[in-house]
């Protein structure tokens, strides 16, 4: 290396790279999700406090819209006109339930301030078996929020538009497969989305309950005929004292309950909030509850008052009847009335959204404690849940065909997994308050254990009134789930036994005897490859193997391989294979090969690539049939070597100079280094101006000269203990990188990969590269 001296080549900062080429399906991926985002912004895709109630409030207040519907569903056919009487003494109670829940909420939040659902809650106060039933109820319940949400709001549809009835499955359906594409292509996208629906569903029925409250001031406010055809046929007055009475009122506590799913959303979503968190997530869960209450109390209100009947197929829907009766059938309460049912629409789809920001946030949480499979903590192309968002989706679909889209079956399974959910948070928040006694542990120990209690009640109530309407399903299939779960995280401990670092293993790194054979098939140009990496393995012993199962093959292979001079120093050894089982032959070698403890054998197998079509017609996968029993053997690595041979037949490259395709504000320093925007590392709103006057591009910085240079940290590099402690730090801005060296130190405290580091220093060289040594520097983020 002539570095030093004058006729040395000049050293330079560090370049880009060719990027690997996209696949067709990366292609058609980033065709209908957008371009990735790096992981780097992730703090970027936090929600306000006015998207947030757009994304994780859409729910509770969306369920505002059939929770009277289906009270008066159980009620109606007992007591006939007497339910209207009794909607809102039942109606007190669903509110006085959603204040003792909402205040228990508030607690979760204050204490769980990023995420604190009622799994996490479970986990951290009860044994882990209590977490599994958190987390089934809460999969159960989301599963179903989703599919019920989307078929109410088919059924607004519907009852503004009765020809549509015919469709109801396809359109649920299509409202299911909408959703999980918005949020396939981010939480940010999908929260803005749906905030106008939201907003727009409660200023107009706000805007419905003034009027009504002036048409019944003023004695204009109708009522509605509750024998109309198609209404669920009116019952006989009952006496309240019979037992039977009891169970009804029971179970139409039961169906109003399903007014209150949605509140653990917020908790299980606290870090979706822009800081700080759990601040701005506990003033979202009041005036989320506020709403929510609002609504259902001037819903009830008004169906009791109009006598607005629910209908054996469901539409036209109570909620719709009590705009139309309010708005009347003028020009403005005509246009208004279409108004409020595409607002009760769109609110119902918002509600279902809910579910795709909350169920991937349990299930991420369940995975990474081993409950559930591991790839459902992985992040997507757009920073979300992507496999929980599919898991999700498809589960919906399941049950939206299972029950013909059917809102009235669907709250059978409704509610029970959610008020679960409600008992574990409450109690558990209870013993966290028991336990630690902080400030006013007293006051929350009350609030939290009262809300734990109503709510075990509610589900032993819910149990029982709704075991023959559907509720048995889920009685017998969490108990199912539980049981998977628990079998899941058995056998992940287990795997992770089998590959715990001892002692004695973390010492055995090296051993005595390395050996090298390479298969032999024919002689090509990847034959050659493949001999060139068996060289750079520096074994003590290289040879080639040929098994031989056609005589005449073996004999002209030999011949060959004795007149190639690339080959003068390896032996060729010919192996007889009579029954022609390639895989039991290489075992068989294997195993004589390593009988003595202190050897170690690798087997490299070429691997040409073909088409992947074609080549499956017409080649044979003998490297992964050899390979896989191999594999098993101690003291035995089986390494495929791959060779592109139809990147040679289309005289294409596998790399391409194209730059990469994050989106300008998100090219930042990832493993591939792609191309980085000096805008990343100012704020948003200076996007404008590059670099600071004291501040130069890294691809200008030159040899012995000081340079004060800025850049994401790409890759972090510490030297071996056994060596003198050193960390390279290689640092890129869109011109260029740099590594900076510090001596005497193996690690830098808050430096991590993605931080963006100001450095200042002497400019030298290594290995032709430019280098800064021992810079002084700054943490910007």
């Amino acid at each position: 290396m002539k570095s030093w001296t004058d006729n040395a080549p000049k050293p330079e900062a560090l370049q880009e790279s060719p990027h690997m080429r996209d696949s067709l399906s990366y292609r058609l991926k980033k065709m209908l999700l957008g371009k990735p985002l790096n992981r780097h912004s992730l703090a970027h895709q936090r929600l306000k406090k006015r998207y947030a109630l757009g994304v994780l409030s859409s729910d509770p207040i969306s369920s505002s819209a059939y929770g009277t519907e289906q009270i008066l569903v159980v009620l109606v056919p007992t007591f006939g006109i007497l339910a209207f009487s009794m909607l809102m003494p039942m109606t007190a109670v669903v509110l006085a339930v959603l204040i003792i829940i909402t205040l228990s909420y508030r607690n979760v939040i204050s204490t769980y301030t990023q995420f604190g659902g009622a799994y996490i809650v479970a986990r951290d106060n009860f044994r882990p078996l209590i977490a599994q039933v958190a987390a089934v109820a809460l999969i159960l319940d989301y599963v179903v929020t989703l599919a019920i949400q989307s078929a109410a709001g088919v059924a607004a549809i519907i009852s503004a538009f009765p020809h549509l009835h015919p469709y109801k499955i396809p359109m649920a359906v299509s409202i299911i497969l909408f959703l999980a594409y918005g949020n396939l292509r981010g939480v940010k996208e999908a929260g803005k989305m749906f905030a106008l629906p939201t907003y727009l569903f409660i200023v107009s029925m706000f805007i419905v309950f003034i009027i009504g409250i002036i048409r019944e001031i003023t004695g204009t406010l109708p009522t509605l005929d509750p024998r109309a055809e198609g209404a669920l046929v009116l019952g006989e007055d009952k006496a309240l004292l019979a037992g039977a009475t009891i169970f009804i009122l029971l179970r139409a506590f039961a169906n109003g309950g399903s007014s209150l799913t949605g509140l653990e959303a917020i908790s299980d979503g606290v870090g979706l909030f822009k800081t700080p968190e759990y601040v701005n997530a506990r003033r979202t869960l009041v005036i989320m509850s506020t709403i929510l209450g609002s609504l259902v109390f001037g819903i009830s209100y008004f169906a009791h008052k109009i006598y607005a009947m629910p209908y054996q197929d469901e539409a036209p829907t109570v909620i719709s009847q009590v705009a139309h009766a309010i708005l009347g059938d003028g020009t403005f309460g005509t246009i208004f009335f279409y108004i409020v049912q595409a607002g009760t629409m769109l609110i119902l789809f918002a509600g279902a959204n809910t579910t795709f920001n909350a169920f991937p946030i349990v299930v991420n949480y369940a995975a990474a404690d081993g409950y559930l499979p591991r790839w459902l903590t992985k992040r997507g192309h757009r920073l979300n849940f992507s496999n929980g968002i599919l898991v999700l989706t498809i589960s919906a679909l399941i049950l939206v065909f299972a029950t013909g889209a059917s809102v009235s079956f669907l709250v059978a399974f409704y509610a029970l997994g959610v008020f679960t959910a409600f008992t574990i948070s409450g109690l558990g928040m209870a013993k966290h308050n028991f336990k630690n006694r902080k400030e006013k542990w007293k006051i929350n120990f009350v609030i939290n254990g009262l809300a734990g209690s109503i709510a075990f009640i509610v589900v032993i109530v819910f149990s029982i009134v709704k075991f023959n309407q559907g509720a048995w399903v889920i009685l017998f299939i969490a108990p199912v789930l539980i049981m998977a779960l628990t079998r899941l995280r058995r056998r992940y401990e287990i795997e992770q036994d089998a590959l715990e670092l001892s002692t004695a293993t973390s010492r055995a790194t090296s051993i005595s005897h390395h050996h090298v054979a390479v298969l032999v098939d024919k002689i090509d140009i990847a034959t050659v490859a493949t001999v060139r990496y068996a060289r750079s393995l520096k074994p003590q012993s290289l040879i080639a193997l040929h098994f031989v199962v056609d005589d005449q093959k073996g004999k002209e292979l030999a011949e060959e391989w004795a007149k190639n001079p690339a080959f003068d120093d390896i032996s060729l050894e010919l192996i007889d294979c009579p029954d022609r089982r390639l895989a039991r032959a290489a075992v068989d070698y294997a195993v004589r090969a390593t009988m003595k403890t202190d050897v170690e054998l690798t087997l490299l197998l070429p691997r040409r690539a073909y088409s992947r079509f074609l080549g499956r017609i017409l080649h044979d996968q003998t490297a992964e049939a050899i390979a896989r029993p191999i594999s098993q053997l101690p003291r035995v690595v089986a390494t495929i070597v791959p060779f592109d041979v139809d990147r040679i037949l289309n005289g294409r490259s596998a790399t391409t100079n194209e730059k990469s395709d994050l989106a300008p504000s998100e090219q930042v320093a990832t493993v591939e280094r792609p191309l980085r925007a000096q805008s990343e590392f100012l704020s948003d709103k200076t996007r404008a101006s590059h670099f600071s006057s004291e501040i130069m591009p890294i691809g200008k910085i030159s040899w012995r000269n000081r340079a004060h240079v800025q850049g994401r940290v790409s890759a972090l590099r510490s030297s071996p203990s056994s060596s003198a402690p050193r960390i390279d730090v290689e640092v890129w801005d869109e011109s260029g990188g740099v590594t900076l060296q510090f001596l005497g130190r193996r690690e830098i405290a808050g430096l991590e990969v993605g931080s963006v580091l100001r450095a200042e220093g002497m400019v030298g060289e290594q290995e032709g590269a430019l280098t800064i040594l021992n810079p002084s520097y700054e943490i910007l983020d």
